[in-house]
C-alpha cells in the first residue's frame, strides 16, 4: 500500500517524536484514516508492518477506540453516547432522534447524499455533559433534540459550501 507523501512524511517525523515505534500507533491510525475515509485491511497490514506489530494487535486498539473505524463514513460521523450517564439523560432519544432526522440506519449506512453516518458509541468521555454526541472530533453536549438538529444543520451547511 502506498501512502501520500503528506502522510509518508508524518509518519517518519512522528518516529522521531516517541520512544517506542507502538507509540506511533494510534496518531499513525487517525491521519491514515483522515486520508482515506476509514482503516482498509491493506492500510492495517501496512501500519502493523511498519510498527513490528501483527495486524491483529493493530485490530485489538481500532476496536478500542470509538473514532477508529474499519467501514466507510459519512464526510461527517455522528458519534452518539448511550452510556450510563448520557443513558440517563436521554442519550438514546437523542440517538434516535438523530437516526430519524438524517434517515441513516445507525451503525450501518451513510446519508444518500454521503454527508452523514450515524454510530451508537459506549462512552465520549462527556459524562457531566450528558447527553453528548461527537461530530468527527467536534463534541456537542447538553444535547436536546432542537440543539441536536441545529447541530446538523450546521454540519450540512458546511458540507455544501
Amino acid at each position: 500500500m502506498n501512502f501520500s507523501d503528506q502522510l509518508e512524511a508524518r509518519f517518519a517525523d512522528m518516529l522521531g517524536h516517541y520512544p517506542t515505534k507502538r507509540s506511533v500507533l494510534v496518531p499513525f491510525l487517525l491521519y491514515t484514516q483522515d486520508e482515506l475515509g476509514y482503516l482498509t485491511d491493506e492500510a492495517i497490514e501496512e501500519i502493523a508492518q511498519r510498527l513490528d506489530l501483527t495486524a491483529l494487535e493493530v485490530r485489538n486498539v481500532i476496536s478500542y477506540y470509538s473514532m477508529l473505524r474499519t467501514r466507510p463514513a459519512g464526510k461527517y460521523n455522528v458519534q452518539v453516547c448511550t452510556n450510563i450517564c448520557c443513558l440517563l439523560r436521554g442519550g438514546e432519544e437523542i440517538l434516535e432522534h438523530a437516526r430519524k432526522k438524517l434517515g441513516v440506519a445507525v451503525n450501518k449506512g451513510i446519508s444518500e447524499d454521503g454527508v452523514f453516518s450515524v454510530e451508537e458509541v459506549e462512552c465520549i468521555g462527556a459524562c457531566s455533559w450528558a447527553p453528548a454526541m461527537q461530530v468527527n472530533y467536534d463534541f456537542h453536549e447538553n444535547l436536546t433534540e432542537a440543539k441536536v438538529d441545529e447541530i446538523l444543520e450546521s454540519y450540512r451547511k458546511k458540507a455544501q459550501q
